[in-house]
C-alpha cells in the first residue's frame, strides 16, 4: 500500500513516514498542497494523509478541490484544530476520517488500515481467499491453518492482490505499492517477489495469474 503523507512540519512528517514505512507501507511526503496535487494526479495512491495547516493552502481546501475532481481516494486529515466545528468541516469537504494533533501513532496506522478496507468494501481485519488468510491487524498470515512467513514486500503484493480480487492489478500498480519516491525497484523485481510468493501459497491451491499485457490476478489453482 502507497501512501501520501501531505505535512510541511518535517520532524512531524518524519515521524509519521517512518512509523508507516515499519508498518510496511510506502510513503512519500509532500510539503504543500500544490505539490500534493501534481503528483495525485499523476501517480497511484491508496491513501493520503493531510494536515490542515499548509503553508499555500489550507489542506481543507486541498481535499475540496480532491473530491471535486471526483477522486476517491481515502483521505485523513490532521489538525492542531480540536473543536467539534472543526471535524465537521473536515467531514464535510469530503475527509473520511480526522485526528487531532497530538496523536498516537499506532492509531493512526489503525485508522489508516480501516480507511484502507472500507475503500475495497472490506469490513474484516482478515483478508481471505480459501484457506489462505491475511490478517491485517496483527500482520500475520495462514495457510491451511498454518504459519506463512513473507517477507514485507511479499505480503504488500499478496494484501494488494487480496483487496483487488477478482480483479486484475497493474504490475505498475504494484510496483507502487512497494516503492515511494526515494527507492528504486524495477519490473524486473515485481516478477520476481511474484514468483517467490507463488511458490509459498501454491501448496494451498493458489495460485497468483499473469494476465498478458494486464498485470496478476490471485485465483484458484488449475491443478
Amino acid at each position: 500500500m502507497r501512501i501520501l503523507v501531505v505535512e510541511d512540519d518535517s520532524l512531524v512528517a518524519s515521524g509519521i513516514k517512518q512509523g508507516l514505512a515499519n508498518a510496511g507501507y510506502a510513503v512519500d511526503v509532500a510539503k504543500s498542497a500544490e505539490n500534493a496535487e501534481s503528483h495525485l494526479q499523476g501517480e497511484n495512491f491508496d491513501l493520503a494523509v493531510v494536515d490542515i495547516g499548509l503553508p499555500d493552502t489550507d489542506g481543507l481546501t486541498l481535499v475540496q478541490r480532491l473530491r471535486a475532481r471526483k477522486m476517491r481516494l481515502p483521505v485523513l486529515v490532521l489538525t492542531a484544530r480540536g473543536s467539534m466545528e472543526d471535524t465537521i468541516a473536515g467531514l464535510d469537504v469530503g475527509a473520511d476520517d480526522y485526528m487531532t494533533k497530538p496523536f498516537r501513532l499506532p492509531e493512526l496506522i489503525a485508522r489508516i488500515r480501516a480507511l484502507i478496507r472500507r475503500a475495497h468494501s472490506v469490513a474484516s481485519t482478515e483478508l481471505r481467499h480459501d484457506q489462505l488468510i491475511l490478517n491485517t491487524g496483527s500482520h500475520t498470515a495462514t495457510l491451511h491453518g498454518e504459519p506463512l512467513v513473507l517477507t514485507m514486500r511479499e505480503w504488500t503484493i499478496l494484501e494488494t492482490l487480496l483487496l483487488a480480487s477478482p480483479k486484475v492489478v497493474s504490475k505498475e500498480k504494484l510496483l507502487q505499492s512497494l516503492t515511494g519516491w526515494d527507492k528504486n525497484i524495477t519490473p524486473n523485481a515485481i516478477e520476481v517477489h511474484v514468483s517467490r510468493l507463488r511458490a509459498k501459497i501454491a501448496p494451498g491451491g493458489i495460485e497468483i495469474r499473469t494476465v498478458r499485457g494486464i498485470g496478476y490476478r490471485i485465483d484458484q489453482s488449475r491443478s
